[in-house]
């Protein structure tokens, strides 16, 4: 009888005979994803798209900002003569004018940049670390994973408009503010999101037979986590990433409109353009309000539409599907018969008939 001897020593990841499944592992996710969308029908379908156009629309403004506004955020005159202090909408001044002169179209066009730059470093720094820290825990466990929960659970405790404050004070501080303080002011209030999820995928994942069997073989935790959990548990991401990015809007707003965001020297911000356009509107200017505010809420909408969306779309247990449109082998299709087309046993009278 021939014999199979396996290596007594650590192996190469890719010379295992999993590394099929180490490839399925982290492209499954992404494909799961895909495909996931193209099926997707009725109101998921709706809300997906309706917030990716709105998403995209969104991101365009803000990136090409310097081209699509008139002026620059901190504008106040041209060709030699100061703008209108608060003057209304008008064909120089589209959304009219601040109390400082400034150009509230402008400024409105530049909020989005703003938003988009703190956004996105936001949900960079808290995606690397909570999903590190996620797999890690999640995969050792032990004292290690007693004291990520412990610290994630007093953070995720905390009202979150409340934490970004406290970690606005202490960030700015150390950097001085900007938009990199007021990202990391947010970083820390998605960290245990991402963690939590993370370390739940994990903890089931780290049981699959496919884990067992490299960690039998000698890989080491380094490429069972890389190679092995990453793919399976990243597919949990893209929803709460795009539903943080509609939080991160309004937390960075909040923080503005109490003073403790982004100065207004630095760059141009909804919050703050609110929370100064107070006065403007008892005296019944209301140009000053309206468009910072409804750029913010179209920015919030686009953003949930998307996370909802795909919420549905990836979530097998939010799916709702036709019993007609399920395509089942002939084999498991299940038929609906009536109990005379069921053939009676021998010798049965017509009421003992099989129903």
């Amino acid at each position: 009888m021939a014999t199979t001897t396996l290596p007594t020593g650590p192996i190469e990841p890719d010379a295992t005979p999993a590394a099929g499944t180490a490839a399925s592992s982290r492209f499954g996710g992404l494909r799961r994803i895909t495909t996931a969308v193209r099926e997707a029908h009725g109101v998921p379908k709706f809300m997906l798209w309706t917030g990716a156009v709105i998403t995209a629309l969104f991101v365009i403004t803000a990136v090409f900002a310097p081209l699509i506004a008139p002026y620059s955020f901190d504008t106040y005159r041209a060709g030699g003569t100061n703008f209108p202090k608060q003057g209304s909408p008008d064909g120089d001044h589209w959304f009219g004018t601040t109390v400082q002169s400034l150009d509230v179209l402008s400024r409105t066009i530049y909020g989005a940049r703003t938003a988009l730059e703190v956004m996105v470093l936001a949900v960079i720094f808290s995606l690397i670390l909570g999903v590190l820290l996620g797999l890690v825990s999640g995969y050792f466990g032990g004292w290690l994973d007693r004291i990520l929960v412990l610290v994630m659970d007093a953070l995720f405790a905390f009202p979150y408009l409340l934490l970004a404050i406290v970690a606005g004070f202490v960030f700015s501080g150390v950097s001085g503010g900007g938009v990199v303080t007021a990202a990391l002011s947010i970083t820390v209030v998605y960290i245990p999101q991402y963690y939590r999820v993370v370390r739940a995928s994990a903890l089931s994942a780290r049981e699959a037979t496919f884990v067992e069997a490299a960690r039998a073989m000698g890989a080491k935790p380094s490429v069972v986590i890389r190679k092995y959990l990453f793919g399976n548990v990243i597919q949990s991401v893209p929803v709460i990433t795009t539903m943080n990015a509609a939080d991160a809007i309004g937390t960075l707003a909040g923080l503005g409109f109490l003073g403790l965001g982004i100065q207004p020297t630095e760059a141009a911000e909804w919050g703050y353009d609110l929370e100064r356009a107070i006065d403007d509107v008892n005296a019944g200017m209301w140009w000053t309000t309206l468009y910072p505010g409804l750029a913010m809420v179209i920015a919030i909408l686009g953003f949930t539409l998307l996370g909802e969306g795909l919420n549905d779309v990836l979530n097998p247990t939010m799916r709702r599907r036709r019993l007609g449109k399920v395509l089942l082998p002939d084999h498991t299709r299940r038929r609906t018969v009536t109990a005379s087309a069921l053939p009676e046993a021998p010798g049965a009278t017509e009421g003992e008939a099989v129903k």
